[in-house]
């Protein structure tokens, strides 16, 4: 299986913060949710990925090329969504585009055009009248409309309503058609990731947890609810993590069978969602 990004052990070290040893693989045709607490490295390991900071050490590669020896070539065939939109302010949504064209060899004006009627963006604004949410889709259409292989997003649904939401995700998936194409997307609303993510890649500390297929993580993780006086150092030991109140526990296993024969019917098990498996693993 072909991969549209690998990297291999990238670190990058600041003052406070480490990116340790960061490995993860996206094959194409496929879409990656990045999930992680603020200040885990989603967005430094992005940042990386678009060769915006240097690494200290370790290996990107995009379309099986480095990242930095490449970057021209490789930023040609990447549409990049940030959640702060980085055009200009004074100038018409057209005019933007116009600009922004000139950037890239397979710039499609026509399909520009459609995603602003997709999106009911008037290309005669200009982009400081639009709010957070109508910025945010038109760095999308930016994105889409130059025949870009590899979609790069951090939080691009965020202040979005859930109808546009639905739309832009929909988007994504129609774009999985072509199995050429790879999307990996940074995101806290991560029941948006259950809905499209292939993989999950959870990042907490500058190091991955876990980069696997997203079914597999769902099957693999339950969580086991019960009163707090069942709960033993042995039996905590089948967790991942434990959330405990007045009214009982709330825990995260991979083991649910040697759970069951442990506590019997003294639990209640139920699916695990993305968002408690982010919260509540160690």
């Amino acid at each position: 299986m072909d991969n549209i990004l690998h990297v291999d052990n990238l670190c990058k070290k600041y003052k406070n913060f480490k990116l340790n040893n960061v490995s993860l693989q996206l094959p194409k045709g496929f879409i990656m949710g990045l999930i992680g607490e603020n200040g885990a490295g989603k967005t430094t390991l992005i940042k990386l990925i678009m060769n915006l900071v240097k690494k200290d050490s370790g290996d990107i590669k995009i379309f099986d090329k480095d990242n930095v020896k490449f970057e021209r070539e490789i930023k040609d065939r990447i549409g990049f969504v940030y959640d702060e939109v980085c055009y200009y302010d004074h100038m018409s949504l057209k005019e933007n585009g116009n600009m922004v064209s000139m950037l890239y060899s397979k710039w499609d004006k026509d399909k520009f055009n459609y995603y602003l009627n997709k999106f009911q963006l008037n290309k005669d604004k200009k982009l400081k009248e639009l709010s957070k949410g109508m910025r945010m889709k038109f760095s999308l259409c930016i994105a889409l409309s130059h025949g870009a292989e590899f979609i790069i997003m951090d939080e691009p649904t965020v202040g979005l309503d859930p109808v546009v939401r639905a739309e832009v995700l929909e988007e994504l998936q129609s774009l999985m058609e072509n199995e050429n194409m790879g999307v990996l997307i940074s995101t806290h609303i991560t029941s948006d990731l259950e809905r499209i993510a292939d993989y999950i890649t959870f990042i907490k500390d500058g190091s991955i947890v876990f980069s696997k297929p997203k079914d597999e993580i769902m099957e693999s993780y339950k969580i086991v609810k019960g009163d707090c006086n069942i709960l033993t150092k042995e039996v905590e030991k089948h967790f991942e993590g434990i959330s405990k109140n007045r009214f009982g526990f709330e825990g995260l296993t991979s083991q649910v069978d040697k759970v069951r024969e442990i506590l019997g019917d003294n639990i209640v098990v139920d699916r695990a969602t993305i968002e408690d498996i982010m919260i509540l693993k160690k």
